[in-house]
């Protein structure tokens, strides 16, 4: 470690995730042990604008690995998007004396972070934080596990209803942009089919399948859509659906924000641990400007300007999967 850093921040930003409490305790106690004073930066961008910063010592953290949200709080800041915005931000980390800052969130989070760093020089150190699980540079994020783990365990418990009244479900997951969440639960919760904006949508084939599923006794059905599937979320697919074959007695389930709450998963907490230290550590080496990720179980760093600029792709293997598995 090189570093002559004597205080950091950290916050978090965009939506929740469950892990990040966990994190937020990885990034105190490094700083702690590494002999650095912590500042808690609540509500995001839209706190460090106000100067809503709160000393953080190891006490501030104990008892909260555990918990679901953010302790620091998340918000939108449409101020921190303009010059005079991020301007009165940097005037208040200088005032507290924040030489460093740890950043938990996605895509929008660390874009406002390159910008300000390349603006006034701070060093910013990202975390992955987002149950979308669509990051460059990191094999998962945190709170995806966690997620997955919470639709898989509503989409076993729809499928008990929909096996007693041999219904057909449509469930809607989180997933505007990427379809990782969809995938991964419609796998593991044994569904018919899987609708991800990474691909299009066939209606007349998915009928077809469904289809073939009724003439081979199936007792129920469960197709899972991510909303940002293009054909506009489960209801339109639903509706798509009814239309050509109205025999389906078809139901709706949208799981919207129930996927963002809940205890962190082992696997979630063990990598917001295990990223929330790297940063720390990064920081101190005089890095700035990328986000800390794990990539086949080692943590790596990648510039911010590549994390943004790309997005994981799913994995065509377990699209092929889901099909095979669906027949």
């Amino acid at each position: 470690m090189s570093t002559a850093l004597k205080r950091i921040g950290v916050f978090t930003s965009g939506g929740d995730a469950p892990g990040m409490n966990a994190c937020i305790r990885a990034v105190v106690r490094a700083g702690v042990y590494h002999g650095l004073e912590v500042m808690g930066i609540r509500r995001g961008y839209e706190g460090m604008i106000d100067g809503d910063f709160m000393a953080m010592p190891s006490p501030a953290v104990s008892n909260i690995i555990q918990r679901g949200g953010t302790i620091l709080k998340s918000a939108r800041s449409e101020r921190f998007r303009t010059t005079g915005g991020r301007q009165q931000a940097f005037r208040q980390l200088e005032e507290a004396g924040i030489e460093g800052v740890v950043a938990i969130g996605g895509d929008g989070t660390f874009t406002g972070a390159s910008i300000f760093c390349s603006e006034f020089g701070t060093p910013f150190i990202g975390i992955p934080g987002t149950i979308d699980n669509d990051l460059y540079g990191t094999d998962f994020t945190i709170g995806y596990d966690t997620a997955i783990n919470t639709a898989v365990e509503a989409i076993d418990k729809i499928r008990d209803t929909a096996a007693s009244h041999d219904r057909l479900f449509f469930i809607e997951v989180m997933g505007r942009d990427a379809g990782f969440i969809a995938l991964r639960s419609g796998i593991a919760g044994g569904a018919e089919a899987i609708l991800v904006p990474e691909t299009e949508t066939d209606i007349d084939q998915l009928i077809s399948s469904l289809k073939n599923g009724w003439k081979k006794e199936k007792s129920s059905s469960i197709v899972i859509v991510a909303e940002g599937d293009e054909t506009g979320g489960a209801f339109k697919v639903a509706d798509a659906v009814k239309q050509k074959f109205s025999q389906y007695d078809t139901r709706v389930i949208i799981l919207g924000h129930l996927q963002r709450g809940g205890q962190p998963s082992c696997m979630d907490r063990v990598l917001a641990s295990r990223l929330g230290v790297a940063a720390v550590e990064a920081l101190m080496d005089g890095h700035q400007n990328a986000m800390v990720g794990q990539i086949h179980r080692e943590v790596v760093l990648t510039p911010f300007e590549q994390a943004i600029k790309h997005h994981a792709g799913l994995n065509p293997n377990l699209l092929k999967l889901a099909e095979i598995l669906a027949s």
